[in-house]
C-alpha cells in the first residue's frame, strides 16, 4: 500500500505544469501555443522571458526533488518508484490531458536527489555538449546517456533504472532526434 501512496503522490507533484501556470499568470498566454508547444523549461525560455524560463526550470527540478528526497529518507526501498512517478507526472500530467514536457529538468531533480554526483555527471555532460552544439535537445540526450554509462564504466551500481530513464528521455525527444538528423533542430539561447 505504501508504494501506491508513494507513486500517486510523486506523480501528482511531478504533474504540476509550472511552465503552463507561469506563462498563464505572467504572460497571459498558453505555452502550448508558443515555440515547440511543450510545457517545459526550454520552451518557457522561448517565450522571450528568461526569468520565466529559469523559474520553470527551478520549479520543474524542485517538483522531483521534494518527493524523491522525502522517499529517500522515509521509504528508501521506493526511491525508484517515486522517481519514475514524478518523471511520468511531468511527461503525462493529468491536468493537461496527459500532454506534458520532456522531463529533463525533472530528471535532473531526480538525479541530484538520488546522488549529487549523478546530477553533476548529467550537468557537466549537458553543459559541454551545449557549449559545443547549442542544442538543448542533444545536450539532454547526451547528459541522460552519460549517467548510466558512467555507472556501467566506473561504479559497481545497478544502472537499469538510469537506462530506462535514458530510453524515456529519448522517447520524449524523438521529434528532436528527427530534426537533429535532418539538420532542422533549433538552437537554444539560454542567456
Amino acid at each position: 500500500m505504501e508504494y501506491l501512496i508513494v507513486a500517486l503522490s510523486s506523480y501528482l507533484l511531478g504533474s504540476i505544469p509550472f511552465g503552463f501556470i507561469l506563462t498563464k499568470i505572467f504572460l497571459k498566454k498558453d505555452i502550448r501555443d508558443i515555440g515547440s508547444g511543450n510545457i517545459g523549461a526550454t520552451n518557457a525560455l522561448r517565450t522571450g522571458n528568461k526569468t520565466l524560463g529559469y523559474a520553470t526550470l527551478l520549479l520543474d527540478i524542485t517538483k522531483a526533488v521534494l518527493p524523491v528526497l522525502y522517499v529517500k529518507f522515509n521509504y528508501p526501498d521506493y526511491i525508484f518508484i517515486a522517481s519514475l512517478s514524478a518523471f511520468l507526472g511531468h511527461v503525462f500530467p493529468i491536468w493537461l490531458k496527459f500532454k506534458g514536457g520532456k522531463g529533463v529538468a525533472t530528471y535532473v531533480g531526480i538525479l541530484f536527489s538520488i546522488n549529487i554526483f549523478l546530477g553533476l555527471v548529467f550537468i557537466i555532460s549537458w553543459a559541454v555538449t551545449f557549449l559545443i552544439s547549442k542544442y538543448s535537445s542533444l545536450s539532454s540526450l547526451v547528459g541522460s546517456l552519460m549517467v548510466p554509462m558512467y555507472l556501467i564504466v566506473f561504479e559497481n551500481y545497478n544502472s537499469i533504472f538510469f537506462i530506462i530513464m535514458f530510453v524515456l528521455i529519448f522517447y520524449t525527444h524523438r521529434e528532436n532526434v528527427k530534426r537533429l538528423k535532418n539538420k532542422e533542430e533549433t538552437k537554444t539561447k539560454i542567456y
